[in-house]
């Protein structure tokens, strides 16, 4: 056994079976390894943000991590966008980047890097592997970041030279770290801020948005009159008919002003004070009133179910009927022109029974929860961290975790071009996920946030940089290209017959929107 069989051993062993993969020379032992071990499922992806962003996808999904493989420090770098996305969802994963031979790095050979300054900002936890005998051991330790609560990015360095090498034969068990209780303090305080008649919001992330923790904070709800929010950006979301119907903090800071003005009182679970994704002239920073009390009931890595069943029985609210549960039905078929109003209208009409909707829709999905409030039960899936490029990443990661529900991925067009490599992977893999381009052929969301900053009315130059119409991107020959089914909608009608069309079989398929 080699360093390489030792750390795929170890993988296996503490239940990381696949692995999303773009490797190099430096990690040929492991691809090797990885060849000896059928039981672990190997995913390939054309670029490393594929491979970063569906290794996301498949964790939110999954509720346990995926192994990545990537080349050195610059591939590391290319993967470090959906890295950022991926904390920020507090996703477990475990990246495994190779490194040259120990005694070859001071030969400053051409991708040579500081692997470790360029893991630190997107990792909960990095180390570097010293020898073949340190494999099993730090992989576990990695395994074991990764699974606490909430979840964490664990970044092993592995050598060229403590891969090849003779390793134990021991294999390392990751200890099994339970999520912690909230202070007994934090939910007195709680229960005392909920019954003095104030103004409050409950905000709500993290998997307090499951749909049995959504329930307790309904009948919460339902017994104090505090208002439920879910947090802007968030991991997973269990939605649809049946399911407790919460709105999330706008993005828009005077959309969020206005949803949070007279909020007397914030508590806080899983979540963080809402604030502005960028500094704007003349404009909060913070979102919530000046004078808010805000109140922290439970953190990301507290068992967020139990504090809301333990703040349920405080407040007696146990047997009190879940406020705003949303009720099947009552969605039409859009008519008239297609735009992203219409394109969401029928997603939320027609979405089947258990699936997925992925949202990298960017301004075009503002407003995606309106359309979708009584559709079928879904999981909803967003960007987190605000780095574009992960929705077709995120989509096949989400159906490889699931591969009996249907993926739809609502896709904005100039987001999408930043990982479209990811289509191939869809192909490749046969994965079940309809993409829908929201093709408005422009960065639509930096021209309001040209407007937003006062920057004035752009010119040529500043619509070269914001606009995609010049020439137009034909989405459906690169799917195509790809290996993806895929067609073209420009009117209402025709896009209806194509999305019943792709959600009638399985495999993957791409509808470009001309919106």
């Amino acid at each position: 056994m080699n360093g390489a069989d030792s750390l795929c051993d170890t993988l296996l062993a503490n239940g990381v079976d696949v692995c999303f993969a773009n490797p190099g020379t430096s990690e040929m032992h492991f691809v090797a390894a990885l060849d000896r071990k059928p039981q672990m499922r190997c995913i390939l992806g054309l670029f490393e943000g594929v491979v970063t962003g569906a290794a996301d996808g498949y964790a939110r999904m999954a509720d346990k991590p995926a192994a990545t493989l990537l080349h050195l420090g610059p591939g590391l770098a290319n993967g470090l966008a959906n890295l950022h996305n991926a904390r920020r969802a507090n996703t477990p994963m475990v990246n495994v980047v190779g490194e040259h031979a120990s005694y070859h790095i001071q030969h400053d050979a051409p991708l040579t890097s500081d692997i470790e300054s360029l893991a630190r900002p997107m990792s909960d936890w990095v180390h570097r592997i010293q020898s073949a005998d340190d494999v099993s051991s730090a992989a576990a330790a990695a395994i074991e970041v990764a699974k606490t609560e909430p979840g964490g990015i664990a970044t092993l360095i592995l050598p060229a030279d403590a891969a090849w090498q003779d390793a134990s034969p021991s294999i390392q068990r990751a200890r099994s770290v339970e999520p912690s209780a909230i202070d007994e303090a934090a939910l007195s305080r709680v229960r005392e801020a909920l019954r003095n008649g104030r103004k409050t919001v409950i905000l709500l992330s993290g998997k307090a948005l499951r749909a049995g923790a959504l329930d307790i904070a309904g009948r919460i709800a339902a017994k104090t009159g505090a208002k439920l929010m879910a947090q802007q950006s968030n991991s997973r979301i269990e939605r649809g008919a049946g399911r407790v119907a919460i709105e999330r903090v706008p993005f828009a800071v005077d959309a969020a002003l206005k949803a949070l003005e007279g909020t007397e009182q914030l508590i806080l679970v899983g979540a963080r004070t809402p604030v502005a994704f960028f500094a704007y002239p003349g404009k909060p920073g913070v979102l919530v009133p000046e004078q808010c009390d805000v109140i922290k009931l439970a953190d990301p890595g507290n068992d967020l179910r139990l504090a809301l069943q333990q703040l349920a029985d405080a407040v007696g609210a146990t047997s009190a009927t879940p406020a705003m549960v949303a009720e099947r039905g009552g969605i039409e078929l859009p008519t008239g022109a297609l735009d992203a109003s219409a394109i969401i209208q029928a997603i939320g009409a027609l979405c089947p029974e258990n699936a997925i909707i992925c949202d990298e829709a960017v301004s075009s999905g503002r407003d995606s929860f309106k359309w979708t409030w009584n559709a079928a039960p879904h999981d909803f899936l967003q960007i987190t961290g605000g780095a574009i490029g992960i929705g077709i990443p995120l989509a096949a990661g989400a159906a490889v975790a699931c591969p009996d529900r249907k993926v739809i991925l609502m896709q904005a067009d100039g987001s999408g071009m930043y990982t479209p490599q990811g289509l191939w992977t869809h192909a490749r893999e046969q994965l079940d996920v309809i993409t829908v381009i929201f093709a408005n052929r422009s960065y639509a969301i930096l021209h309001n946030e040209l407007k937003m900053m006062g920057a004035g009315t752009p010119g040529r130059n500043a619509r070269r940089m914001l606009d995609l119409d010049s020439p137009p991107i034909d989405w459906v020959h690169m799917a195509q290209a790809a290996g993806v089914e895929a067609a073209r909608a420009a009117d209402t009608r025709t896009f209806t017959d194509l999305l019943r069309t792709a959600l009638s079989r399985k495999g993957p398929f791409l509808i470009e929107a001309i919106i």
